[in-house]
């Protein structure tokens, strides 16, 4: 199949997926969670684990060894975050990790039981979850708080769900302007795939939360308080040899990809790679995520 054919048909298929992910949207985060986005989730934990891994020990390094807290992950996705947690608590601490997504939170129980580690998952929604009152002493969340269809009522909950004085400790992506990396495959591929589906600026996503006011008026209204937002840089890499797995999973190229045969996927992924070549450094790929590192309190302590 020669490329000029193998494009013509992943436009075809870029746009139904366009299609496909806006219906998802309209419905519920679920059906996307629980698709295509899920599983390549789940397909590569081991390569976005190591990759964010600086982000995992940022939000639980603080947590003193065999401490009894009680730790929410939100969002939890294949566990590493409340695995981290878990690995640093003891009885009768524990951690709970919650997520839309099945095959993801599957994982995360097995991984949790090969452990041996007080990390318990559940299925649901946070924005809407029927936790107990005042049950967690700090909620942690790598990358999961962007995702809510009503962030105010989703971080009231969670509120609701904190001990008075407990800590909610998150973070969430900066721009996309600040995030070239994330970008660079939808941007390589704009000529080849005009109908690749847009990033919403208004609606859950990767960059929800990049507005500073915005976020810190949902905390705000959502009765939180001692609200902290800042602003960090995060060196984060993965093995060069990764690259193009990692290019055909996640995005909205990843996505456009999911139905594709692999010939098709190798030459629109090869002709994307070369738009990485800036971040490679001989058999890594490194970058700089621009985040915010989200702390507040519940009140009343």
């Amino acid at each position: 199949m020669k490329l000029h054919s193998a494009v013509s048909a992943l436009r075809r298929q870029a746009q139904d997926t366009g299609m496909n992910a806006t219906a998802q949207s309209d419905n519920s985060q679920a059906s996307l969670w629980n698709g295509p986005t899920g599983h390549a989730w789940v397909a590569s934990q081991a390569l976005l684990d190591r990759m964010f891994l600086p982000f995992q020990q940022l939000l639980t390094e603080d947590i003193p060894l065999g401490s009894a807290m009680r730790v929410l992950d939100i969002g939890c996705g294949t566990g590493a975050v409340g695995l981290a947690a878990a690995r640093r608590l003891s009885a009768p601490g524990h951690s709970l990790g919650i997520d839309l997504s099945e095959p993801m939170i599957a994982l995360a129980r097995s991984r949790a039981a090969r452990e041996g580690l007080a990390a318990h998952y559940v299925v649901a929604d946070a924005q809407t979850h029927a936790f107990a009152p005042g049950e967690f002493d700090l909620l942690l969340s790598r990358f999961g708080v962007m995702f809510f269809d009503d962030p105010v009522a989703a971080h009231r909950n969670l509120r609701h769900a904190a001990r008075p004085g407990a800590e909610l400790r998150c973070v969430a992506w900066r721009g996309a302007a600040e995030n070239p990396f994330m970008t660079t495959a939808e941007r390589a591929a704009a000529a080849l795939l005009p109908t690749l589906p847009p990033r919403r600026a208004d609606g859950p996503g990767q960059f929800a939360f990049a507005d500073r006011a915005r976020v810190h008026a949902i905390l705000q209204d959502a009765g939180w308080t001692r609200i902290e937002i800042e602003p960090i840089e995060v060196p984060c890499s993965l093995p060069e040899s990764d690259l193009a797995t990692y290019l055909g999973r996640h995005g909205p190229l990843g996505l456009s990809l999911q139905d594709s045969d692999e010939r098709t996927r190798a030459r629109v992924i090869a002709a994307v790679r070369t738009a990485f070549d800036p971040y490679v450094h001989g058999d890594e790929v490194r970058y700089t995520a621009a985040c915010w590192l989200l702390r507040a309190r519940a009140p009343g302590a």
